[in-house]
């Protein structure tokens, strides 16, 4: 996946100033998952948040432009994807993906989850066995259009 100079800025900024993206969260009021998206050019900031992001991080405010640009969504390449972490969320809709659909249409109809009208929440949750990742999904359904 090819990132985005200003995706590089933000993060290697991020990471000079030894600052979470939870501790970002409670800093702008936005969900740390969407500043995150911001930070690799999947949502777009307003020019207040834009201008919050790079002050937090210290870099210049003429960066906000970038920040407030519309955003490029869907950035992976059309191939399965490498990166471990990444190629686990493909591995789920692979195994997961049809009977997770017909779940879906057998509760709400014939539709869709939107991706637009959504939000994305990960959760850490201890575990003597090995801390598991909690992923929340939560997005409107949109049901087809009969015309």
């Amino acid at each position: 996946m090819a990132i985005a100079k200003i995706t590089e800025k933000l993060i290697a900024a991020k990471q000079a100033k030894g600052i979470t993206f939870e501790e970002l969260e409670k800093i702008l009021g936005r969900d740390e998952v969407w500043i995150a998206s911001v930070f690799y050019r999947q949502a777009t900031a307003d020019e207040t948040e834009a201008k919050k992001i790079l002050e937090v991080l210290g870099l210049p405010q003429e960066l906000a432009q970038e920040l407030t640009v519309s955003s490029v969504k869907g950035s992976l390449e059309p191939v399965i994807p490498t990166d471990p972490l990444i190629y686990r969320f493909y591995e789920i809709m692979q195994v997961y993906g049809m009977p997770l659909k017909d779940v879906i249409q057998e509760k709400f109809g014939d539709g869709i989850m939107s991706a637009i009208d959504f939000t994305l929440d990960v959760e850490k949750i201890e575990d003597v066995k090995g801390d598991r990742v909690k992923v929340v999904m939560c997005g409107k359904f949109l049901p087809y259009k009969k015309w």
